[in-house]
């Protein structure tokens, strides 16, 4: 058993692909056609992290309703973490991506953290090996 694919309600699919592919480096699984349950048209979009993992499904805000949860699935918590081998290389790629970085980098017991926000506005945590561990 795993847990296969946790959604990520974002306003538009192109910009979130293009933040989660070219800025997070993910890779898109699949962007295929699909229909919402009254039969509109809408797109089964899956990122997942290089070598698998849990994929994120992002799910274009569908009435009103979700377009609230757009930035604010978890009400202002982190809700998503990210763990890299490469902590100071990818913070440094975020940055220079222009994301924007909520609480810099701090070293903590279970490693170095920082916190930013996705394209749509959701808290993540980017978490690194404790400072002094070999990268």
């Amino acid at each position: 058993m795993r847990l296969d694919l946790v959604t990520v309600v974002v306003e538009e699919y192109d910009p979130a692909i293009v933040f989660f592919t070219e800025v997070l480096g993910f890779e898109l699984v699949e962007d295929s056609p699909a229909t919402t349950t009254d039969g509109a048209a809408k797109r089964w979009v899956v990122v997942r992290p290089p070598g698998g993992g849990t994929g994120l499904l992002l799910a274009r805000a569908d009435g009103e309703r979700q377009r609230e949860a757009v930035g604010d699935q978890v009400k202002g918590r982190v809700g998503f973490f990210l763990r890299v081998d490469d902590f100071r290389a990818t913070f440094e790629r975020l940055e220079a991506a222009g994301v924007t970085i909520v609480r810099p980098p701090r070293d903590e017991v279970y490693g170095q953290v920082a916190v930013f926000e996705d394209v749509a506005g959701n808290l993540w945590d980017l978490l690194g090996p404790p400072v002094g561990e070999a990268q």
